[in-house]
């Protein structure tokens, strides 16, 4: 069994459960929709401008967040279901498992993302770049969804059950998302929370994000750190995994 075919049977389960498809969807499209209307309205004539593609990057972000996070939870319904244990028994590699799961979460983060980004061009929502600049936002959500699906995946392999896991999850995701650049414009906060801010690595994603979508202009300086940052969390996550999957084996 390889990858793609571990990737291909957690796709088909994710589309014969359109539920998760339906609860992962919403969050962002409600912020989207409903949050940027409201709060756009209170921060008219500031230099933000637009506040709908102000907040589009870290929507892209919260995306990624909460595809991986459910499949967290199918990983927990694949147990109930046998699933899981027969893939265990299987002889294959667990490194194949644990890519076939983490690029299940990828692709559909893709998916999501495009449909807020279509839906953000209702909004006078306009992308302000070119080819070149799409293709390093979708290294840069590639790069997201890669740690947190590795992430997600070894912690479900730790929590007893889907509401345990549930639970720690928003206790992780909201506090990261909400310490961040997603919302509002960060450069006059001060004292811990200019460092707790700052030193959260989805700030820098949210801001190259921005930065391009916006037409502005990105330091490349920048550009590289944030990269090289997502690709050691995405190794760190991928490895956790592979802890956690052994040891589940070992059991």
């Amino acid at each position: 069994m390889t990858v793609f075919t571990i990737l291909w049977k957690n796709i088909k389960w994710r589309f014969h459960n359109k539920l998760t498809i339906i609860i992962t969807l919403t969050q962002p499209v409600l912020w989207l929709v409903l949050y940027s209307a409201v709060a756009g309205q209170t921060l008219q004539g500031t230099e933000i401008g637009n506040y709908t593609a102000f907040i589009l990057p870290g929507l892209m972000v919260l995306v990624s967040f909460s595809v991986c996070s459910s499949s967290g939870i199918m990983n927990y319904m694949l147990k109930a279901e046998g699933s899981f244990y027969r893939i265990l028994i299987a002889p294959v590699q667990r490194t194949s498992v644990i890519l076939g799961q983490i690029l299940e979460g990828v692709l559909c983060t893709f998916l999501e993302v495009g449909l807020i980004g279509l839906i953000s061009l209702f909004f006078s929502v306009r992308f302000r770049t070119g080819i070149s600049g799409f293709c390093i936002i979708l290294l840069l959500i590639f790069l997201t969804a890669f740690f947190m699906s590795g992430i997600c995946y070894g912690i479900s392999l730790i929590l007893p059950n889907e509401m345990v896991y549930e639970s720690v999850m928003n206790a992780i995701v909201l506090p990261v998302f909400f310490l961040s650049s997603a919302l509002f414009p960060v450069d006059r906060i001060t004292g811990i929370l200019k460092i707790l801010v700052s030193g959260n690595p989805f700030t820098h994603v949210i801001n190259s994000i921005r930065s391009i979508l916006l037409g502005k202009a990105v330091s490349g300086r920048e550009l590289v750190f944030t990269i090289c940052l997502l690709l050691l969390m995405g190794g760190l996550g991928f490895c956790f995994a592979a802890v956690r999957l052994n040891r589940e084996t070992d059991l």
